[in-house]
């Protein structure tokens, strides 16, 4: 298990901004289940691991290529931390279960600090602590102190801002180590960390009930940053659902935004997308079809069907009585043999049904309906 059970609360954190990040996150297990670690530590760059640790290697590895760059010492360095980090949290996750009156069982603790660096120069620090998937405190980044989000919290915070502790003012400090890192980090993974691939859009409509729900689907963008509006005549859109931006399996990102609007009043609407790799917002156009075209293609669906359903038939007729209705015209031409065959003939007689054969009009009309299907599936093409 490379990664640890993260908070979404955590994940999120950054919101959408222009520029990148470094980010810890710790995770220790009580009472874990067979074959998972007790503790997993592992750090991220712009969403992208770069390094693991577990309570079972008890050392940290670099998990992306380019961090192999980084000399020797640093692995080190961080083995040795990160062990220290292990006992740590391990204690505390002690001292708040019994804070909490858990005296067993399982439970997790997750601990999350970085910085954030943005294109505009500017930076930033956090931190956050859960508690069994739930934020438990906060750093303040401008008072530098810790704020609890729980009521369960209170002893713990007033602990950290003690000033025999003052975690928050250590914290302030770390900030500049934070930032000087990832800039280390950005230099040694240039070509992937910097790249820009555009994203693909694509939009539909579902109807249900009287309302018509417009999605619009991003797709395969990098870096992870992205806005995405919907809007009607210029005029912004608002989506309830959440916005959720998803990893691909290619190292890029995937956002889908649902607006709902009245299935009899649909024009109008388009979707907007402002990303690093585009000179200008990207705006694609939701075009409902009407519903004459639909009844057409409707229409079109069903002749097809039934024309497929006819050259089955035929075909069944002629595959049980093929020996009575099997005709084939033998000449002599100059001494060379020559077979003319029914579909053939059917072209010479300029399709005169009368004069041939059982089997001959059978031929002839499996052609007729298959250009009759063609024609179907030229009316159902966009």
């Amino acid at each position: 298990m490379r990664g640890p059970l993260l908070l979404l609360l955590i994940m999120g954190v950054s919101g959408v901004y222009s520029g990148h990040s470094l980010r810890h996150f710790q995770t220790m297990f009580t009472a874990p289940e067979k074959g998972r670690p007790e503790y997993i530590s592992v750090f991220y760059v712009d969403k992208i691991q770069i390094s693991h640790y577990s309570s079972d290697s008890r050392e940290v590895v670099p998990t992306t290529k380019w961090m192999e760059k980084v000399p020797p010492q640093y692995w080190e360095i961080e083995t040795q931390r990160s062990r220290r980090n292990e006992a740590e949290l391990r204690h505390t996750a002690r001292v708040e279960m019994m804070r909490v009156n858990h005296t067993g069982g399982f439970h997790i603790v997750q601990w999350m600090y970085g910085c954030d660096l943005r294109d505009d120069g500017s930076s930033r620090g956090y931190a956050q602590f859960g508690y069994d998937g739930k934020d438990f405190l906060i750093l303040d980044p401008e008072q530098w102190v810790f704020i609890p989000i729980t009521d369960l919290a209170q002893i713990t915070t007033q602990r950290l801002n003690s000033p025999e502790e003052r975690l928050g003012e250590r914290y302030k400090n770390y900030l500049h180590v934070c930032i000087d890192w990832l800039k280390k980090h950005l230099e040694n993974g240039k070509g992937v960390l910097d790249r820009k691939v555009r994203p693909e859009v694509t939009i539909s409509g579902q109807n249900v009930n009287g309302v018509t729900k417009l999605h619009c689907q991003v797709y395969g963008f990098y870096p992870r940053d992205v806005d995405v509006n919907w809007k009607r005549n210029g005029l912004d859109v608002p989506s309830y659902e959440r916005k959720q931006i998803l990893p691909n399996t290619d190292s890029t990102y995937q956002i889908r935004v649902t607006v709902e609007v009245l299935t009899n009043d649909r024009d109008g609407y388009s979707c907007h997308v402002d990303h690093a790799s585009l000179d200008q917002t990207l705006t694609v156009k939701w075009e409902p079809q009407s519903s004459s075209n639909t009844l057409w293609i409707v229409i079109a669906v069903l002749a097809g069907v039934l024309a497929i359903a006819a050259i089955g038939f035929i075909i069944w007729r002629i595959s049980s009585g093929r020996k009575d209705y099997a005709q084939t015209d033998i000449h002599r031409q100059d001494g060379i043999r020559t077979e003319t065959f029914p579909f053939r003939r059917c072209i010479f007689n300029h399709l005169r049904l009368q004069s041939l054969s059982a089997y001959e009009r059978a031929t002839t009309t499996i052609a007729v309906t298959r250009l009759f299907l063609f024609y179907c599936i030229y009316l159902i093409m966009p």
